[in-house]
């Protein structure tokens, strides 16, 4: 059984360095080259496209892990924005059967916040209710903090504006 897994393994990494391979064969009454009708492939044939299959599967995986751990939300990006961007992927790892724990998919969410969250993510991750915080729950909080934030810069721009204008009159 070992041994099998491993050709098995052998298998999909032949195909991962070499390539996809062709279901195209010469028909041997015309030896035009043609696409090989489902009821007329070997079964060895049938093998190498489920390898194949595999190898895909097994490569998508991996750049949607990659794609999960280096997610960065930019500094003028909405949460919404990231979130859509961040929901896209761990979808994508579900269909695959790839997902992490929900708990994973918050603390990674704060993880990608850019820094001029600091405050806010150290007050969520000393809080008590981390471990059972849903991701739904996480944006909704963000959110929120995200519109205070909009108007105290405003609120800061308008004021450095006025005192700008003070310093001209002086």
């Amino acid at each position: 059984m070992v041994k099998t897994q491993q050709c098995d393994h052998v298998g999909v990494m032949e195909i991962e360095c070499k390539g996809d391979f062709s279901l195209i064969a010469r028909n041997k009454e015309t030896q035009v080259l043609e696409v090989v009708p489902f009821e007329e492939q070997t079964d060895e044939l049938k093998k190498k496209l489920a390898k194949n299959n595999e190898a895909k599967m097994d490569n998508k995986i991996d750049l949607l892990v990659q794609q999960y751990e280096q997610f960065t939300i930019l500094e003028e990006e909405y949460i919404d924005s990231g979130f859509a961007r961040c929901n896209t992927i761990i979808t994508s790892l579900k269909s695959l059967d790839e997902g992490f724990s929900s708990k994973n998919y918050v603390r990674k969410f704060l993880r990608a916040l850019h820094p001029k969250w600091r405050a806010k993510v150290t007050a969520i991750e000393e809080s008590k209710y981390l471990s059972s915080l849903a991701l739904d729950e996480l944006i909704g909080n963000l959110k929120v903090h995200e519109v205070v934030m909009e108007k105290d810069s405003e609120i800061y721009k308008g004021k450095k504006k006025k005192g700008q204008v003070h310093c001209l009159e002086s």
